[in-house]
């Protein structure tokens, strides 16, 4: 029986999905001791960050999907959220069921404080790279992404 070969490209691709699996592990393992004082996980940050982000208030499937993430996984992490005081959920005139999902004035605060955080953290991890090879690295991880999502695979 022949085996089928990765193409060159095919290879490097392979290792460097391997590489972004370990550096996610280790980014949400440093992302959690960077708020872990503030009371957040990276999971909790990240929602965070996307809630705050977001043009306007959006519901946990917006948030989810926006994310590339499971709706029901967000929407756990949300009701935890709202449980802390940090969110809210509001009315959506375009759906009775989906509510949306705002930031409070102690969820602002926490958001804006572990970017504070992020800051010294984040400048430290990029020194000796220049910016052309970290905007390459994202065009690169960008165009993965939109092919990965073209497939309709999560």
């Amino acid at each position: 029986m022949s085996k089928t070969k990765r193409t060159p490209a095919g290879e490097a691709l392979t290792g460097l999905i391997l590489d972004l699996f370990r550096a996610n592990s280790l980014l949400l393992t440093a992302g959690d001791r960077l708020v872990t004082s503030l009371g957040l996980t990276s999971a909790r940050w990240q929602i965070l960050g996307a809630i705050a982000d977001a043009e306007r208030p959006e519901p946990v499937a917006w948030l989810a999907r926006n994310l590339g993430a499971n709706r029901q996984n967000v929407q756990r992490i949300v009701n935890d959220l709202e449980r802390d005081g940090l969110v809210v959920f509001e009315v959506n005139p375009h759906h009775r069921r989906a509510q949306l999902v705002v930031l409070t004035e102690k969820g602002r605060q926490i958001y804006d404080a572990a970017g504070r955080l992020q800051v010294p953290w984040v400048n430290g991890l990029s020194d000796g790279l220049s910016v052309k090879e970290v905007e390459i690295a994202h065009r690169v991880l960008n165009a993965l992404r939109d092919r990965l999502e073209g497939t309709g695979e999560d």
